[in-house]
């Protein structure tokens, strides 16, 4: 199992209606998902195997974040924009 996992975004009413093939999918293929609404992301399902992969791996983290901080929104509602 050293294939490296897919990262896959997925908006959250396609999560929502297919959320069993989508546990599934992390647990068999180790394939992530971040869950977008209106857009942005909100969330990120992954195996359990693979979260404490994550905490053990701080490159690896380091590389998911760095991809979930540019799909970002460049501000937030309520925020003070620079």
């Amino acid at each position: 199992m050293n294939e490296k996992p897919a990262l896959k975004f997925i908006i959250s009413t396609q999560a929502q209606n297919n959320f069993g093939r989508l546990l599934d999918d992390v647990s068999e293929n180790r394939t992530r998902y971040v869950v977008k609404r209106f857009g942005h992301p909100k969330a990120v399902l992954i195996s359990l195997d693979d979260f404490e992969r994550l905490l053990a791996n701080e490159a690896e983290g380091e590389k998911y974040l760095r991809i979930l901080r540019e799909n970002r929104p460049e501000y937030v509602l309520g925020e003070t924009v620079d």
